[in-house]
């Protein structure tokens, strides 16, 4: 059976511009195809449900609820998928490369909540413990922001240590630490319940997330979010290091001379212990 993509990418050419304009849209958000429904496909690609179910039809299939099975059953099985627009537009996959990256970072800065940052960055100046936790492919963006934010303040703990679980870990934080849950798709079932636990014992939370990540956003007490799209089959993290960035310099900032001091410290430390090769004018 000929995959979904491969159909659209066959069929581009001779699809009606109404059409194309719908298998534009499946392109550039074909990771997400999953959860959209015929009315709101057709709502965001700006065409009717008729142009869409025509679309399917000439496809070869009956309606749009066989294509999301199809793409349920490739993601279940671990599949990554790929939109393969670069083959259907014919655009080159350093172009495309370079647009989706563009556009990732331009979601992000352009929807971030600015009094929400700021109150993450008091909770994290003030908090008494900062926790990370980051497991799979977020545990590196995790490890990261850990790496950085030890350069600002004390206290600051990636969460499990390697091949011990979380539970003893976190038994005594209370309201006056603060977790950040970077917790990126394809998530483990333990996070919903992780979170739900955290916001009953009143520790604040931040959850770093793609957009999509709804049903967790409740459970925490901020969300910042950031696109993970991607030219073709694996996810893009460059945005989320982006975030980890600007939270980074942010805490800096916000903790200026306790910073410097604590930056102009560890920089005696290398050079006692010769850890980092020094600078050459």
């Amino acid at each position: 059976m000929t995959p979904f993509d491969e159909r659209l990418r066959d069929a581009y050419a001779r699809l009606s511009p109404q059409e194309q304009r719908i298998a534009g849209f499946i392109a550039d958000h074909f990771d997400d195809m999953t959860s959209y429904n015929s009315a709101e496909l057709a709502r965001l690609s700006g065409v009717s449900k008729a142009t869409v179910s025509r679309l399917f039809r000439r496809l070869g299939y009956e309606n749009y609820r066989q294509v999301r099975d199809e793409l349920r059953t490739l993601r279940q099985s671990g599949l990554p998928l790929t939109d393969r627009r670069d083959a259907v537009l014919g655009n080159t996959l350093l172009e495309r490369h370079y647009k989706q990256e563009m556009a990732n970072l331009t979601h992000w800065v352009n929807q971030m909540d600015g009094p929400q940052f700021s109150a993450v960055i008091q909770a994290m100046s003030h908090a008494r413990r900062l926790c990370l936790v980051g497991l799979r492919n977020s545990y590196p963006v995790a490890m990261h922001l850990r790496q950085q934010l030890l350069q600002v303040r004390s206290q600051v703990n990636l969460l499990p240590q390697p091949g011990q679980t979380l539970a003893e870990e976190v038994i005594d934080l209370t309201g006056e630490d603060m977790v950040v849950v970077v917790a990126f798709r394809r998530r483990t079932p333990q996070i919903r319940p992780f979170l739900a636990k955290l916001q009953h014992n009143n520790v604040p939370v931040l959850l770093i997330s793609e957009p999509q990540a709804q049903t967790l956003i409740p459970l925490a007490r901020w969300h910042l979010a950031t696109p993970l799209d991607s030219v073709s089959a694996f996810d893009s993290y460059s945005s989320a290091m982006s975030l980890v960035n600007l939270i980074s310099n942010a805490l800096l900032h916000d903790t200026l001379a306790q910073g410097r001091q604590r930056i102009h410290n560890i920089a005696d430390w290398y050079g006692s212990l010769d850890e980092l090769e020094q600078r050459r004018t």
